[in-house]
């Protein structure tokens, strides 16, 4: 059967990181976060909790190498043992609260793929919702994948991003106070430059991958829908012997997929690229920013040790704050994905809307509303009659042309009907229309 609203993937517009991708990702976060008291609001708050505190450890564990400079050049046994003990504890501390960070992380993960998908279910089987998605439209690709696959890796990957995302601007302040009170003003405007640089360099980078990402989910699904009509019709194919007619196609749409997921590497190469490139800049950025007021002078009346322990200190600040840019950047082969599972997701969230919106879920001739998926008897007759059909004209939702025109028909309970004709003159399609499947053209009692 042909399916309504047939489109060639390359004529529509192709998704990107833009304001429709800002508007979907809201839309499914309205999903995920329905009100203040829900789960996953409660989850993150603790989470912003947890990172904070890990944040705090991290900075106590990062100084204790400019208090290890000190004892050592002193000598100071006493200072060092308690500093080692100190380490220890820290250590500790932090180790826990990053492993509470990766558990919180992965209940979100759960949590945020239940209520994603089962918001996606509500919709799908709405009505006849699921019958014209997979029947009747084309403009939709594998439907089926994007709620089970695509919302779980949108899901995983979002999780896999929260707790970096929640903690980065208070990390971002501190460390940039404390670079600003270590060297000035140009610590700090120097890394936002390179911050600025990178992401935009990396979001120039990104364009490309999101729509290529987008089309490699697309030939995924109808891959694994192939081999799926192969394994529901095995028996039936073995009959007409269609081993190498299969074969064939099923080749044909892997080569597709291959082709595709080539493009993408190529294309991810860059980003890449882009992404190690800033990472190493990052480390030597930050010896560049503290030899500045070194070699200014700035320091010239600290003795070596009290210098090495100095260099150390603003050396862990520099650091970690470029290093929190850096993970920022980082993030952008992330974003490209959840980028490609958003437009995917929420392609699909607003074409079912759209079918919602359009499907006619009451009676014309007793405008009572009815529930598609319950046995339905609304008509205007007598209790035992099953059907009304009173100049019923319809036709193809695919084609202008009317199959049956002017039609009327009683058909009672428990009577036995035949409707013969030759293939193609609406045997079945009336059988669509009485079940309300397909629309009709003038009316249907």
């Amino acid at each position: 059967m042909p399916r309504l609203e047939k489109k060639n993937l390359r004529g529509r517009d192709r998704p990107q990181l833009d304001w429709r991708f800002v508007q979907r990702f809201c839309s499914i976060q309205k999903v995920l976060f329905p009100s203040w008291t829900s789960q996953s609001v409660l989850m993150f708050g603790t989470l912003l909790g947890v990172t904070l505190a890990e944040q705090l450890i991290i900075y106590q564990v990062g100084v204790l190498p400019s208090h290890f400079y000190n004892v050592l050049a002193d000598k100071n046994y006493s200072g060092f043992r308690s500093l080692v003990g100190t380490a220890m504890v820290l250590i500790l501390f932090n180790s826990t609260l990053k492993s509470i960070d990766q558990y919180i992380c992965n209940q979100m993960y759960v949590s945020w793929r239940k209520t994603l998908t089962e918001s996606l279910h509500l919709a799908y089987f709405q009505g006849r919702v699921y019958y014209t998605l997979n029947v009747l439209r084309e403009d939709i690709d594998n439907p089926d994948q994007r709620i089970s696959q695509d919302a779980e890796r949108l899901c995983k990957q979002m999780s896999s991003m929260a707790s970096r995302l929640i903690i980065s601007p208070f990390t971002l302040t501190y460390y940039t106070y404390h670079c600003f009170h270590s060297t000035g003003w140009i610590g700090p405007v120097s890394i936002f430059g390179y911050f600025v640089i990178g992401t935009i360099a990396n979001k120039i980078l990104m364009g490309p991958i999101v729509s290529t990402l987008f089309e490699q989910e697309k030939l995924e699904g109808d891959f694994r829908f192939k081999h799926m009509q192969i394994r529901v019709n095995a028996e039936s194919a073995a009959f007409y012997r269609a081993g190498k007619v299969e074969h064939m196609r099923t080749d044909r749409r892997l080569q597709a997929l291959l082709y595709t997921q080539k493009r993408l590497i190529n294309k991810e190469l860059w980003l890449y690229i882009g992404v190690n490139t800033f990472d190493y800049l990052g480390g030597f950025l930050s010896y560049i920013i503290i030899a500045i007021p070194i070699f200014s002078g700035v320091y010239d009346s600290l003795t070596p040790g009290e210098l090495s322990a100095l260099i150390s200190k603003n050396a862990f600040v520099c650091i970690y704050l470029i290093n929190g840019f850096t993970q920022l950047i980082d993030l952008s082969t992330t974003l490209s994905d959840v980028a490609g599972y958003t437009h995917r997701i929420g392609e699909l969230r607003e074409v079912m809307d759209d079918i919602l919106t359009k499907q006619c879920d009451y009676d014309p001739a007793s405008g009572e509303s009815y529930d598609f998926d319950s046995d339905f008897n609304i008509h205007a007759g007598p209790v035992d009659t099953a059907f009304i059909v009173d100049h019923l004209s319809y036709k193809s939702p695919f084609s202008d042309e009317l199959l049956v025109e002017d039609l009327s028909l009683k058909i009672s309970q428990g009577t036995h009907l035949l409707v013969v004709g030759n293939t193609g003159t609406g045997k079945t399609s009336l059988l669509r229309v009485l079940n309300r499947l397909w629309e009709y053209c003038t009316s249907l009692t």
